[in-house]
């Protein structure tokens, strides 16, 4: 076996990836000079059924296997992720139009062969198909990097938070891992319902009616047609995919959404970076409720990203879109208000969104400490006042509350420290600059852009190649600026502060900074410790020198701030 696997690694490697498009014509004729951001739709059937039923009885093969690459013109807005996801289910519909769909991101791959098993007991397991919206896994890893150096891998926020909203109207849709019933996606709402709020089609529609929320396509409204009329899963009949082909050619063109409900009320919702969490919450406003897939072996393993700039990357999109979900109409307490989303359920959603708002706050308290030592100022009692055990027991019962959650969860303290020093880097850094971006396309002067989040460094390795895969690693991107001239401050606040006590020349009485201060900044380098030996390092896991100076400026300009106000 690993000889085999070493001449097919081998062969992959070796492999001349322009030689099959520079000799062919014929199947390849479509991909010579295409461009990946203006090309037509290429649709390719590598394995259809030819119209024939028992092609697979044997249950040796694939049903079918079709590739698909949408048209791209830089003319229309191609809407990312959920743009590519509302093609395929349009040119799915016209080919296939199975009523259940499973949508599974490349990095993942399935870990239990039964996991589609398990999900149809989910979907088809209630008395009332209200609650078979979607069956949803909860995102877990393969081959992780012991105690989450990068915080990205979850398993808290899914058992305390997941788990717990999969008892109101269900689990959020996490974009990967998810089973989705296409009458759902369809937007149609739950039979049958009296709230007067959530509008409700009258029989059968029309075809106009299907025609304004599907688009033109006769193949995809009579497919939509099926789907909204039929049960579950009655015996579609059989079609040659090749038949299809120029059907599904049209409906995944680039202007067809136009004029039609697509992103709106129908399939994944436009408007946000996390178009998963806005499609969920948009079913769920529906009147949807959705279940938790959670077997034993977990269902789906994929890959989290190592790494700093691969954190912060994920880290700043995931804010983004929270962002652009708050500052919208899409916002979850206007669907609480005119819709069917429920009081807990829009609080259980305002949890996550409300993540990003916490970066300017956050900032603010991070600036008290070095500001207060570099101004000879105090805004915490002193050690010997009695009000000095307020803050203190504040700090103290939240870290060991938070600490608490994950011992419950089986985690160790490494991994709760890596995850609150994460926190604090996150929040300074990629939910900053999301706050900011966010703000600037509110006010129109500027558009959010689609960062890819790059993982197929893979797991356990470090990398450039080096031996401590969990070192944290840094480039040249602007989002490592803010926490770089914060742990500079800290560091210069601290020296002049213990300059200054050391010396005696901190005035005396209670103007000046006590031990609440040296504190706060103390806690504050441990925080951003990676970035202390960013400073010092070589490399990748040493912070570049545009970033460097960028930050000195910053740090420069607050010091100055502080002198002048001392």
């Amino acid at each position: 076996m690993q000889s085999e696997y070493e001449k097919l690694a081998s062969r992959i490697e070796n492999a001349d990836e322009e030689s099959l498009v520079r000799c062919g014509g014929g199947e390849f004729a479509e991909f010579v000079g295409a461009d990946r951001r203006d090309h037509p739709t290429i649709i390719k059937v590598l394995r259809g059924n030819d119209g024939r039923e028992g092609d697979d009885d044997d249950g040796t093969g694939v049903p079918s296997l079709v590739y698909i690459s949408r048209e791209k013109s830089p003319r229309h807005h191609h809407h990312f992720k959920a743009g590519a996801m509302n093609v395929l289910t349009r040119v799915s519909a016209v080919l296939t139009n199975a009523p259940v769909m499973l949508n599974v991101d490349c990095d993942m791959f399935a870990n239990n062969p039964q996991a589609a098993l398990h999900a149809m007991c989910l979907l088809l397991g209630f008395d009332d198909e209200v609650h078979s919206g979607f069956a949803q896994a909860p995102q877990k890893f393969h081959g992780a990097l012991k105690d989450d150096p990068f915080g990205n891998q979850m398993e808290v926020i899914f058992q305390k938070i997941g788990f717990g909203i999969a008892g109101l109207q269900g689990m959020f849709y996490g974009g990967t891992g998810c089973f989705h019933r296409r009458k759902v996606i369809y937007g149609v709402p739950p039979e049958p319902t009296s709230d007067v709020r959530q509008p409700r089609m009258r029989g059968s529609p029309s075809y106009k009616e299907l025609q304004k929320m599907f688009g033109s396509s006769k193949e995809l409204i009579e497919s939509a047609r099926s789907i909204m009329s039929v049960e579950m899963f009655a015996a579609a009949p059989a079609v040659d995919l090749a038949s299809r082909i120029d059907a599904a050619k049209e409906v995944s063109s680039c202007d067809y959404e136009a004029g039609t409900s697509w992103g709106q009320e129908v399939g994944w919702v436009y408007g946000s970076m996390t178009e998963d969490i806005l499609t969920g919450q948009r079913i769920h406003a529906a009147g949807w409720r959705s279940a938790l897939l959670n077997p034993d072996p977990p269902a789906f393993l994929g890959g989290a990203p190592t790494g700093g700039p691969a954190s912060l990357t994920q880290y700043k999109r995931w804010a983004t879109g929270l962002l652009e979900i708050i500052f919208s109409r899409n916002n979850p307490v206007l669907q609480c208000i005119s819709k069917r989303l429920e009081l807990r359920q829009c609080l259980g959603y305002l949890v996550i969104d409300v993540w990003p708002l916490r970066a300017p706050f956050e900032l603010c308290y991070a600036l008290l400490g070095p500001y207060c030592l570099l101004a000879n100022q105090s805004f915490l009692p002193k050690a010997s006042e009695p009000g000095f055990l307020i803050p203190l027991a504040l700090f103290l019962t939240y870290n060991a509350y938070n600490l608490a959650e994950y011992m419950d969860c089986r985690l160790s303290a490494r991994a709760w420290w890596n995850n609150h020093r994460m926190q604090r880097i996150v929040s300074s850094s990629a939910w900053l600059l999301a706050f900011l971006t966010v703000v600037l396309k509110t006010l129109g002067l500027s558009e959010t852009v689609f960062d890819v989040t790059r993982k197929e460094q893979g797991q356990g390795a470090a990398p450039d190649g080096g031996a401590d895969p969990g070192r944290f690693t840094f480039d040249s991107s602007p989002v490592f600026v803010p926490p770089t001239a914060l742990t500079i401050l800290a560091v210069v606040a601290l020296a002049v502060g213990a300059w200054r006590a050391v010396a005696g020349a901190a005035a005396a009485g209670a103007g000046g900074p006590g031990a609440g201060e040296f504190v706060c900044c103390g806690w504050l380098v441990l925080c951003f410790w990676p970035f202390v030996r960013g400073l010092a390092g070589k490399g990748s896991y040493g912070i570049p020198w545009s970033v460097r100076i960028k930050a000195g400026l910053l740090v420069a300009a607050f010091v100055h701030f502080c002198c002048t106000r001392n």
